[in-house]
């Protein structure tokens, strides 16, 4: 309400003195309300504008600037050397006004346009200064992991984390679903987590891209313009990251690397839970999760048993050892 209300005084204001300014000028009501109808319209046209540069990105803002004011100098100089062969008055005045018009919107054109080029720089800068930061997408914050990583201090630069994927992570905790809806809460429960611990920074980025819709484009898109590393659990983003040259930092490729090897010939003590797909076999866990796939294991479930590892096959969705109960 308050700016409704300061735009309409604005432009009344606008109306009056353009009305008062015609009617001095030409000291007759036409001209009076013909140029109140013009400062009407300057008004508005203003309001529209000031409108657009506040939600203008501040490098655009700059860029146009600086194109605008290196636009009059190129055109101040160009008139200066064409003004010269020309003698009325009326007609020097029109093309002083013609290539000033011309410079100066090329400038902010070309200056808004270029402003993008300035962010990078300054991206540049900052990734230089801290190589270690990286974009954290919607999975790996639900997943919870990176919470325990970061208290370990094996991350030690900035997480940066986009205002669109913070979001996304809102629409997840408000769904309707309680599935998605715990899951979501989860995610802002890890991001209150990690905020409080000192070792690593959270350092919200309200860079957006109106033109991209999903917000896996989006953080291909920052990550490219920033050089930032992309920290994700999301198999598929993973591939169209490593497509486009970005480097990918996957939290279950680290938790994968990060489990004890296991060699054939060795001797594991585990306990078988439940039947295998093959009629014989049966199938247990280790701690971490990985699974034990063991031969003539059907007759031991409940059982705990001394396994000897015959192979290991590693995928893309972990781990699975293959072994043979022994007698």
């Amino acid at each position: 309400m308050p700016t409704k209300i300061i735009t309409t005084a604005l432009l009344v204001s606008s109306a009056i003195f353009s009305v008062l300014i015609g009617y001095y000028s030409f000291e007759n009501i036409l001209g009076a309300l013909s140029f109140g109808c013009v400062g009407l319209v300057a008004g508005v046209a203003c309001l529209r504008l000031l409108r657009l540069w506040i939600n203008t990105d501040i490098h655009n803002i700059i860029g146009g600037a600086v194109g605008t004011l290196i636009g009059a100098i190129l055109g101040i100089i160009i008139y200066s050397g064409i003004s010269q062969n020309i003698e009325k008055p009326e007609v020097a005045g029109a093309v002083y006004g013609l290539v000033m018009a011309l410079f100066c919107l090329v400038g902010l054109q070309l200056g808004s346009y270029k402003a993008k080029d300035l962010k990078n720089i300054k991206a540049h800068g900052a990734r230089v200064n801290n190589p270690t930061s990286c974009i954290l997408d919607t999975s790996v914050i639900i997943d919870g992991r990176i919470a325990d990583v970061c208290e370990t201090g094996f991350i030690g630069g900035e997480l940066i984390i986009p205002q669109f994927v913070l979001k996304e992570l809102q629409l997840i905790a408000d769904s309707q679903d309680s599935t998605k809806r715990t899951r979501g809460r989860r995610g802002l429960d890890i991001l209150s987590k990690i905020q409080k611990q000192s070792c690593v920074g959270i350092k919200i980025d309200d860079t957006d891209y109106p033109a991209v819709k999903e917000v896996d484009q989006k953080l291909i898109t920052m990550a490219k313009e920033t050089g930032f590393s992309l920290l994700t659990n999301d198999f598929n983003l993973n591939k169209v990251a490593e497509v486009h040259s970005i480097q990918v930092l996957n939290m279950n490729q680290l938790a994968n690397a990060l489990k004890p090897v296991v060699l054939p010939g060795e001797t594991m003590k585990v306990q078988i839970i439940k039947e295998g797909k093959e009629p014989s076999q049966g199938v247990a866990y280790l701690d971490d999760g990985t699974m034990v796939v063991i031969d003539q294991g059907k007759k031991f479930i409940g059982k705990t048993v001394d396994a000897t590892v015959t192979s290991v096959l590693q995928t893309t969705a972990g781990r699975m050892i293959f072994a043979t109960a022994k007698n």
